[in-house]
């Protein structure tokens, strides 16, 4: 909808930067309302306080958004693609999570493992033989839409992994209250705002969306690295705030440029799936990688608790194993950015977004 409603470029750098904003600051500001209801009321009400959100946004949608006319389902829907893809990334995020209990080589993380990459197999074949595919495998022969959902799934997968296990490394080693953490990841809250609304559409218009990708993916791992030295007896101004301060600002710059970069490479009237694709692979991104590190890091964890080290020692280990993880995600996003990604240039003739040779 923002690239179709704001078809001019630096109005859609605009506003895709404000969209940006809500959808990355919104989970930190999250965190501080959650450490708030959870302090004052119950942590219960961290799902309850989404159904008066849900109703302003739904109201708020009908009376702003303008109405459009789709195909509807009146050509048919992929409903086996949908079920493939559906049950291949849900097994997948099962297996991975069970594996500390069964072990990364038994018989049922291989074989579940197995079945996830079959029913994978599955959909891709289904979406090259299907009439009306779920995802039409042409969008993927544009580079730029390929690259920016590949660089998504790696930072997602590190960011969101890093923001978990960072919030148990306040609460379980540090000691933290809920609204402590909250107020902790309330500098990358502030960052992303002030540069995703007030600075990224003129940095992207000057410098371009790629070039100001890799700046933002870069200080995404230098915070991801400071994490990684986190110890047991942290302090906040000397620990943390130089870790989540660079992430702050490595997203204020990133989500802003990915999102014109992944819409880049589409064709007008396929906005609508390159928008949905860029969208899912952020939330499949986050689940796999949520899911490695957790498993990883508890893994690692009860080895170093079996062995007689101190809890809070093995705790802090098992994190700063997972944070190093989370770094080498967001590096292997920096190489693909780098290494794949085309620069967004403007058509004088047309005046809309093209891609730079």
């Amino acid at each position: 909808m923002v690239v179709t409603m704001f078809p001019e470029p630096d109005e859609q750098r605009r506003a895709i930067g404000v969209f940006s904003f809500v959808a990355a600051a919104g989970a930190s500001i999250g965190l501080l309302l959650g450490g708030v209801l959870t302090d004052a009321m119950s942590w219960h009400w961290i799902f309850f306080v989404n159904i008066p959100i849900g109703i302003v946004a739904a109201v708020a949608a009908v009376r702003l958004v303008p109405d459009s006319v789709g195909l509807g389902l009146r050509e048919g829907a992929d409903v086996l693609g949908a079920l493939l893809i559906v049950a291949a990334v849900m097994l997948g995020v099962y297996t991975i999570v069970k594996a500390e209990h069964y072990g990364f080589g038994s018989v049922h993380t291989l074989g579940l493992g197995a079945v996830a990459l079959a029913l994978l197999v599955g959909f891709v074949f289904r979406q090259r033989h299907a009439s009306k595919p779920l995802l039409p495998l042409r969008v993927f022969k544009s580079r730029n839409v390929t690259g920016a959902n590949l660089v998504q799934i790696s930072m997602v997968a590190g960011m969101f992994g890093l923001f978990f296990l960072g919030t148990l490394y306040m609460q379980l080693v540090l000691q933290y209250t809920p609204l402590q953490i909250g107020l902790a990841f309330m500098p990358v809250a502030v960052a992303i705002g002030v540069f995703s609304v007030s600075l990224s559409a003129r940095l992207n218009s000057r410098f371009g969306e790629r070039n100001m990708l890799i700046v933002g993916l870069l200080f995404m791992l230098v915070g991801m690295v400071v994490f990684t030295q986190v110890p047991v007896d942290g302090s906040y101004l000397t620990d943390i705030l130089p870790a989540v301060a660079p992430l702050g600002i490595g997203l204020g710059l990133s989500f802003p440029a990915l999102m014109t970069l992944a819409m880049s490479g589409a064709a007008h009237d396929e906005a609508g799936l390159a928008s949905g694709l860029v969208n899912t692979t952020a939330q499949v991104g986050g689940a796999l990688g949520l899911a490695v590190l957790a498993t990883t890091s508890t893994t690692y964890t009860s080895s170093l608790l079996a062995s007689g080290v101190g809890r809070l020692e093995a705790l802090t280990s098992g994190f700063h194993l997972a944070f190093w993880i989370s770094a080498v995600l967001v590096a292997v996003a920096l190489g693909l950015a780098v290494f794949v990604l085309r620069q967004v240039a403007v058509s004088r003739d047309d005046a809309q977004p093209v891609l730079a040779h």
